[in-house]
Order: structure tokens, then sequence, then C-alpha cells
């Protein structure tokens, strides 16, 4: 099942709505804006449509009602999905009665909060951003362990998300007594994972461009692909950014850099621990091994 909880914001579609929408609000957008970026539509997810669907409204109605701007035709939808029951039926028959009854009490707390107008609406948050960077986006970042191999990490991209920035870095297989070059690095691998699709195979090709160059490689077909981040905040990297050399760049094709497995990294412990035996962390955690070629604009 691809949702975590029983609550409203719990799993990856109603938490990936409600932060969407909370996003665009606190970055100024008006509310004509929110509905173009984020349409109030019923996506055809292929299996399990409307319990999908019902993830997606719930999510949408709260955000919506958070600061008053929830119609009649959004709540009226929220008690169409809620009559189907489909997250009820799908929590009991995956887990058990009780999960599912634990769902019902969600959607009835949901619906009757919603149904009342807010009087306290939420105002927009306002968070301040890091302007000088310690890396930049696409910069490959070498680094040498306590065993004086080095090994290399692609600062896919720098993220500021509600006043936090991060620096999201992907591990390769680099690993030598030799400083590495790019043209080292064109040899290498990157580490990634599949990603489960709802979808059909178009559907799905629509949704992450070019992700069929993927397919051909795995010899597999109709999955997500996503890369496996390390995030280390800006706060963090502070202590040990200096352990780090930039040595060119390296830019993993946009359609690839979806979220496949993320991680924390506050340390540069935590480097010494994944990357002294990088093959076996990659096993543990689900990764497989794709082609720095294949991944990256060269």
């Amino acid at each position: 099942m691809a949702t975590d909880g029983v609550k409203i914001i719990d799993g990856d579609l109603a938490r990936d709505t409600y932060d969407h929408i909370m996003d665009l609000y606190d970055s100024d957008a008006n509310i004509e804006t929110i509905k173009k970026e984020v349409p109030f539509v019923k996506e055809d997810y292929g299996v399990d449509t409307d319990f999908y669907h019902e993830l997606f409204v719930t999510a949408y109605a709260l955000a919506f009602w958070e600061f008053g701007e929830l119609t009649d035709n959004i709540l009226n939808e929220v008690k169409r999905v809620i009559d189907l029951k489909a997250g009820i039926k799908l929590w009991t028959e995956e887990c058990n009665e009780n999960e599912g009854k634990k769902r019902q009490k969600e959607l009835d707390k949901l619906l009757k909060k919603i149904s009342q107008p807010n009087q306290k609406i939420r105002k927009r948050k306002k968070y301040k951003l890091i302007k000088n960077f310690y890396f930049q986006p696409d910069d490959v970042l070498t680094f040498q362990l306590s065993n004086e191999n080095y090994h290399a990490v692609i600062c896919a991209k720098v993220t500021q998300q509600r006043g936090q920035c991060t620096y999201d870095l992907v591990g390769t297989t680099y690993k030598s007594k030799k400083k590495p070059t790019i043209e080292d690095l064109k040899t290498c691998f990157i580490a990634g994972r599949e990603i489960g699709s709802e979808y059909d195979a178009k559907k799905t090709l629509e949704e992450q461009p070019n992700v069929d160059e993927i397919w051909r490689y795995a010899k597999n077909d109709n999955f997500f692909f996503g890369v496996c981040y390390d995030l280390v905040t800006h706060r963090d990297i502070i202590s040990f950014k200096d352990k780090f050399e930039v040595i060119g760049k390296l830019k993993i094709k946009e359609s690839f850099k979806k979220d496949g497995s993320y991680g924390y990294a506050s340390t540069f412990d935590r480097f010494e621990s994944t990357f002294s035996d990088f093959d076996n962390h990659m096993k543990v955690f689900g990764q497989q091994k794709y082609p720095v070629t294949l991944l990256c604009e060269l």
C-alpha cells in the first residue's frame, strides 16, 4: 500500500499534495495560480484509482480549508469520496478491520472540521533563504576516508524548503587511492532504485520522460526511476565542508533526479560508514547501480 498510516496527511500522495499547495501559498501565489498548478481533478492511477483519489481529495481539501478557500465543489467531492469507502475497504483488506475503523474515524473528523468555516486562517509563512552556497548543483565532490581511498558524490541539486537548505548528494561507486577526475567517473555507477508505478507504461513514460532508457538497461519495464540521496543541511556541513573538494561538474538528467530514497548525513562519520563499503550499503538498502553514462548529460 502506498501510504504509511490512516491519518489524512500520511503517505506520499497526500503529503506531496498538501506540501505542494502550501509551498505555493507560502510563496505568495494567489489562489487561482495554486488551482492552476495543482488542479482539482481525478487522475487515472490505473490500480485502486478511487483509493488514491481519496488521498488526493482529502489532503487538497484540508490545505484549502486551512487558508480559508475551501469551496462547495471541493467539500462535496470530499463527501462523495468518503461515501465510496475506498480507503476503508483497502485498509481493512490489506491490514485489518481495526485499521479500517481508524481510517473511518479520521475521515469523519476531517469532514466535521472542514464543514465549518475556519475561524483561524493560516498566515503565509516567510522563510529565510540561503544565498551563499558552499557547493552548487552539478558539482562533483571528492573526499578521502581514513583508509586513504578517495570517493565521489554528485551534488545533484540544492534544495530550499520551509526554511531548511540541503545539499542533495548522490553516491557514485568511485573508489581509489588516486584522486578522481571527471573522466574517471564516466566508467563508474550511481546509486538508484526502481519505484513501482500504478500507471500503465505509456502514462509512466509521460510522467517521467526518458525512463524507458532505464527500462532497457534494467531489462524490465513500467517503473519509475529515482536516485538515492544523502541530504546534508547547510548548517551541518559547515563543520566538515573542508573535507570535500570540487573537481568539476556532472549533471544528472533532470527527469532522473526523482527521489528514489534519501537519508540525512549530519557528520562526516556518516560518509565514512557509508562509503567504506558502498557495495554493501547499497545491498542493505535495496539500491542498484546505474552507469554514469546513462544517467548524466555528457
